[in-house]
């Protein structure tokens, strides 16, 4: 296939959004729900220009497309940083920037990383969440 064939013919993957990768976008009052149904929920504070965020979301969609039980068990929830840094939320978890994750549990914060890229410690996180929820 010529170069201009196959980038015609790809062009509009990158459109396409990847199924079961999606996290819900958050919306005041969103949390508190989920966390009073029961549910585990992973906060994902980031901003689209933050290039640490854009690291710390291909781990995590990384992880996700490796294993199914994450999209399955967890509430993942991404939190606009732009629009959210003053909100209640954001200051009752004292969330000190974007590019921070945190899980939660009922009333409790089971885990966070603040600016981390590394893969065993999202992991890390991201199993805590998945030990949470099954549990």
């Amino acid at each position: 296939m010529k170069r201009r064939e196959f980038l015609a013919a790809t062009a509009g993957l990158s459109l396409i959004p990847a199924i079961g990768w999606a996290s819900t976008e958050y919306t005041p009052g969103l949390v508190d729900k989920e966390l009073a149904a029961g549910k585990t929920v992973f906060l994902d504070f980031k901003a689209s220009w933050c290039s640490t965020c854009a690291a710390q979301e291909r781990v995590i969609n990384a992880l996700k497309s490796k294993d199914a039980r994450y999209e399955e068990a967890v509430t993942f929830i991404d939190v606009d940083w732009d629009q959210y840094s003053n909100d209640k939320l954001t200051a009752k978890l004292n969330i000190p920037r974007r590019s921070t994750l945190v899980v939660l549990k009922g009333d409790a914060e089971l885990g966070r990383i603040v600016a981390g890229t590394s893969k065993r410690d999202i992991k890390a996180l991201m199993d805590i969440a998945l030990s949470a929820a099954t549990s």
